[in-house]
């Protein structure tokens, strides 16, 4: 009896090992698949333009390292000046965005006026407009208003996100009513509760939509094309372009990558150092009651 027993336990324990190797050797092949083109870029911004253009066969590797592509990206175009006018967009942008979607989030979830369910359900249908026909609305907007070539006409498009409204809302949803009439009955106001109630206990998610509008405004492209023609307003993906219709990043593909390589550096370490934050945001928000 002792003997199957064991048995029983040894070819458990052996399915088990098998399948975490299954497991990991899955997730190694695909952290590979999905790392192998920042390898490939930054492998790519170091690589000696002259080197670069001999390869008939790409190669994985070079014995032969240089920095002089990240200088050339930032001397063929302004890049530094770019780099400082993107830091501007994403800040104001971002906190603007936080004042809007915060008191907003908050007023759907625990203020009680008469159609709060309609517009609330108002305003998720609107997610269902294409992107298209809100950037044609905006730019009319801004043309009209003589905001092109302005940071306020950069910016303003971009403070409210009704799929943020409705993430925070959804977390704010999850905290005991009981809490929220506690302090009523202790005469917290209400600006009070969210700040010193609501936004400790949400904070992970709060943290997850700032660093998602974070990226989004880095990366912003088709909106700062658009109502921007002035190099003193362009943005870092505007640069970019910039250096392709220059003609520079078809024929030193090793320099563009140097530029790119600086451009998602930011984002990269904002990940990596927040990272539990978002995953705990994310998974919290899809979590009910």
């Amino acid at each position: 009896m002792n003997r199957d027993i064991l048995k029983k336990e040894r070819d458990s324990k052996r399915r088990e090992i098998i399948r975490k190797v299954f497991i990991y050797l899955i997730l190694t092949v695909w952290a590979i698949i999905v790392l192998f083109p920042f390898y490939w870029m930054i492998l790519t911004s170091v690589k000696n333009y002259a080197s670069y253009n001999s390869e008939y066969i790409p190669k994985f590797f070079t014995l032969a390292p240089t920095l002089e592509n990240y200088v050339s990206a930032f001397t063929t175009v302004p890049l530094g000046r770019y780099f400082l006018n993107t830091v501007i967009f994403t800040v104001v942008t971002t906190a603007l965005m936080l004042v809007v979607t915060v008191p907003a989030a908050f007023a759907f979830s625990r203020l009680q006026f008469k159609g709060r369910d309609a517009v609330f359900t108002l305003f998720l249908s609107m997610m269902m407009i294409p992107y298209e026909l809100v950037i044609i609305t905006n730019y009319t907007t801004v043309t009209n208003l003589n905001l092109r070539n302005t940071f306020t006409g950069l910016i303003l498009p971009s403070v409210t996100s009704i799929f943020y409204i409705y993430l925070l809302k959804e977390n704010f949803s999850q905290i005991p009513d009981e809490l929220y009439y506690a302090a009523k009955v202790d005469g917290t106001r209400d600006f009070k509760y969210l700040m010193k109630v609501m936004l400790p206990i949400c904070r992970p998610t709060v943290v997850t939509i700032t660093i998602l509008k974070v990226i989004e405004c880095w990366n912003n492209y088709v909106w700062a094309r658009l109502v921007t023609d002035d190099q003193n307003y362009f943005l870092v993906s505007n640069g970019i372009q910039e250096i392709r219709e220059n003609g520079f990043g078809r024929e030193n593909i090793p320099a563009m990558m140097a530029a790119v390589v600086v451009i998602s550096a930011p984002l990269i370490i904002l990940f990596l150092i927040f990272r539990k934050k978002i995953m705990e945001g994310v998974a919290r928000g899809g979590t009910k009651g």
